[in-house]
């Protein structure tokens, strides 16, 4: 992006954790008076009403006994065949980081998994992008650009912080979608990250790091990560048709370099945030007990 964004990256962080704060903050609330919500049943005898008993008991009893039943197998008679119901779709999971950033696209303890269609890939990218802390994380990286006074030409105010923010989410959106979802499904690779999970620090931000490089597709196989590179490059390609300034190859470059620092930056995170989350739930059990 051309963005003087170095210079902002402490107060981002400090406005992602502060969205991650308030979002669990939020969902213990719920949890806590949800209990308290549930109506209570009135076990008082006068609200039953006692009817009289009539002479139809006889009369039913005959219809049973007229009634053969007929007999059933038991559960356990090997000559039958029971079918089992097909397991249901499961949601994808959101496991957010920092308790607060949409993470749909994070694959843990698995290493295998049925291929998503191009609807799919669609879908998880929108889910991601249109998130309400999405949003609200995007409006924080307009108010950062606000005060760093970026673009100028926009001015202050609400009409400066608008195009300040339609930038930043235009960015973000096209890159996702491009990235995640466009060439992913023509070259037919998978957008999701795939953890390592185990082994040694440094051999898994390696593994990471490079997956700005490898992927696997939707065959199961490693392969050059073709979404990655030639999305990143065609989404910084778009964002110089409406970024303000000169706009030529040298920024369409960096805008491209600048994307694709922030990916790796995002699989890193990937990675290592469910080792964190764990650490951090085992902790809060610990002072519960």
């Amino acid at each position: 992006m051309q963005n003087s964004w170095p210079g902002a990256v402490a107060r981002t962080i400090l406005f992602v954790c502060m969205l991650g704060v308030c979002n669990q903050l939020l969902g213990q609330q719920a949890g806590q008076e949800a209990p308290q919500a549930a109506p209570a049943q009135s076990t008082s005898p006068q609200a039953q009403p006692t009817t009289p008993q009539t002479q139809t008991q006889p009369a039913t009893q005959q219809t049973q006994a007229a009634t053969p039943q007929t007999p059933t197998k038991p559960a356990d008679d090997p000559g039958t065949v029971q079918s089992q119901p097909a397991p249901a779709a499961q949601a994808p999971e959101n496991d957010r980081i920092l308790f607060a950033l949409p993470n749909y696209m994070t694959v843990e303890r698995s290493s295998h998994l049925p291929p998503l269609t191009p609807g799919q890939k669609f879908k998880l990218e929108a889910l991601g992008t249109f998130d309400p802390i999405q949003i609200a994380f995007i409006g924080g990286e307009a108010l950062v650009y606000q005060a760093d006074n970026t673009n100028p030409s926009f001015g202050q105010g609400l009409k400066g912080y608008g195009r300040r923010y339609g930038l930043a989410f235009g960015d973000n959106a096209i890159e996702n979608f491009m990235v995640g979802a466009v060439f992913a499904s023509a070259f037919r690779q998978d957008p999701r990250y795939y953890q390592m999970g185990k082994g040694k620090v440094l051999h898994r931000f390696g593994y990471a790091a490079v997956r700005i490089f490898v992927t696997r597709g939707d065959s199961g196989k490693t392969q050059f990560n073709f979404s990655e590179l030639l999305g990143a490059g065609m989404a910084a390609g778009i964002s110089n048709s409406y970024h303000p300034g000169p706009q030529n190859l040298g920024t369409a470059v960096s805008t491209w370099a600048t994307q694709m620092g922030w990916d790796a930056v995002g699989y890193e995170m990937k990675e290592f945030w469910p080792d964190l989350h764990r650490f951090l739930l085992r902790g809060k059990h610990k002072n519960n007990m």
